[in-house]
């Protein structure tokens, strides 16, 4: 069953934000090493929950070709290409997926690269599927214009899920989703490097530009606002490069030194974009998972990485000061590109090959020595 959560309320979003102006105003460095106060300690009956997060979501031509099929050629139905990994995401208490594309009217047109248009449909699909909410700021969250935004934001809504990256109206730009799990406020803020079509100058809200100022100044207004857990999805870095660029990096480092008082302003970071899977790694004392690949695209394997990637999992437990991650997971997955096109797991036994790829790509910053573990289907 599908898990309701619920998002700020427009006067918490709103005084949050004008503390975090403040924030800013002070400058940034110093801004991001203030005594802001911070969500307090765990309430009673906390317990541990579990946050799941996949990556881009990107339907090619091909994918909605398969879409249509599985349908019998009546709408588009993307719930089978997801049945393999369903339990897994629909067992997570918290599960976050990246929708990359915008969403079209339901008569379409549906296009593909470069500037993508997908089915209404895809949202309640991920929804049955077992998301509670996806990132949505890509660099192609505007190939339909601030028109795509609203249709986008418009099916997530009416499929009860939750967004964060792109907005409607100023006063949802920077607003972060915040689901329940645990007893836990979870905040979930979603930024990207760019946009491949020009942002418009009557809506720069439209889509939040990843601004590490910003970043900082959300995720405290967040915190203010009474999350307890803050998660940053980042679209970023190099496009088919594993090793995580100079950019991200830096990036990483700046956001978890970030604090507030003895408490920091960021709790996990998950990328995005660069279509293979990328490492995790533990900065600062806090877990960065550089990219998660792709989890649905059609690039041509022996061209490409794209049909690879991994889906991350991290145990929220509570504790005197907050909450802290008890738990770091990964799990391989592939795109078969058929046909059928189907994501699977990709086990030692099913798809060998795809999988010490992954393990290797994910462990190859030394995470395996912070405690990441590889989870079985």
């Amino acid at each position: 069953m599908h898990r309701r959560r619920t998002r700020l309320t427009a006067a918490a979003g709103t005084a949050a934000a004008l503390t975090a102006a403040a924030l800013l105003a002070a400058g940034c460095t110093a801004a991001e090493q203030s005594a802001a106060p911070a969500a307090a300690g765990p309430r009673p009956g906390a317990r541990p929950f579990t946050l799941l997060a996949t990556g881009d979501v990107i339907p090619y031509p091909s994918i909605m070709t398969q879409a249509a099929d599985d349908a019998g050629g009546e709408d588009y139905d993307f719930r089978p290409m997801f049945a393999a990994v369903a339990p897994t995401v629909a067992a997570a208490d918290i599960a976050l997926c990246h929708l990359e594309t915008p969403l079209g009217p339901q008569s379409g047109p549906f296009t593909g690269y470069p500037s993508f248009q997908s089915p209404p449909g895809l949202a309640a699909a991920l929804r049955d599927v077992g998301y509670d909410g996806c990132s949505t700021a890509s660099n192609h969250a505007l190939d339909s214009g601030t028109d795509g935004v609203r249709r986008t934001l418009d099916a997530l809504d009416g499929a009860g899920l939750h967004y964060a990256g792109t907005a409607r109206t100023r006063a949802e730009s920077g607003r972060p989703a915040v689901l329940r799990a645990g007893g836990a406020r979870v905040a979930h803020l979603s930024y990207t490097y760019g946009s491949n079509a020009a942002v418009p100058a009557d809506a720069p809200w439209s889509l939040d530009l990843l601004d590490p100022r910003r970043v900082v100044a959300d995720a405290r207004a967040a915190r203010r606002g009474g999350a307890d857990v803050v998660v940053v999805s980042l679209h970023w870095g190099t496009e088919w490069q594993q090793e995580p660029d100079a950019g991200q990096r830096r990036l990483a480092d700046r956001l978890t030194r970030s604090r507030s008082g003895d408490r920091k302003d960021i709790d996990l970071i998950v990328g995005t974009h660069n279509h293979v899977p990328q490492p995790y790694e533990k900065v600062n004392g806090t877990w960065v998972v550089y990219g998660l690949g792709d989890q649905v695209a059609s690039f041509i394997p022996s061209m490409y990485r794209g049909n690879e990637g991994s889906a991350a999992r991290f145990t929220f437990t509570p504790a005197r000061d907050g909450w802290r991650v008890t738990r770091a997971e990964f799990l391989a997955q592939h795109a078969e590109t058929g046909p059928p096109f189907r994501v699977v797991p990709a086990t030692p036994e099913t798809y060998p090959d795809v999988h010490a790829r992954v393990r290797a790509a994910v462990l190859s910053r030394g995470a395996a020595a912070d405690g990441l573990k590889e989870a079985s289907y």
